[in-house]
């Protein structure tokens, strides 16, 4: 997916790389069946950037991308890696979310 869209992006004359450099630093569950809550407790701290990638994301602002978001857990400890790593994330691509992923949750 984000290939596809680089690919697009690179022949709008936008100069993007992809880098897969996240990996996880622990297990986590099967998020099916969290709440939202469950699900930022089990994600965080569960991602890391690779060793030596800090550097290529301080070159560039960070767009992540994700096939599904459903409460943005998953997201959220992207970015904070990404952040822990000298990035700057400056927003996210997804294929699908759910309605609910929308809505505003004032809490």
């Amino acid at each position: 997916m984000a290939l596809v869209a680089a690919r697009d992006l690179r022949r709008e004359g936008v100069p993007v790389r992809v880098l897969n450099v996240l990996k996880q630093r622990r297990t986590v569950v099967d998020q099916a069946g969290l709440s939202a809550r469950q699900r930022l407790a089990n994600v965080s701290g569960a991602l890391i950037v690779v060793t030596g990638a800090g550097r290529l994301l301080a070159a560039a602002p960070v767009v992540l991308v994700d096939d599904l978001m459903t409460t943005g857990a998953s997201l959220a400890e992207a970015a904070r890696a990404v952040r822990a790593a000298g990035g700057r994330v400056v927003g996210a691509g997804v294929v699908a979310a759910p309605r609910s992923a929308f809505e505003i949750n004032w809490n």
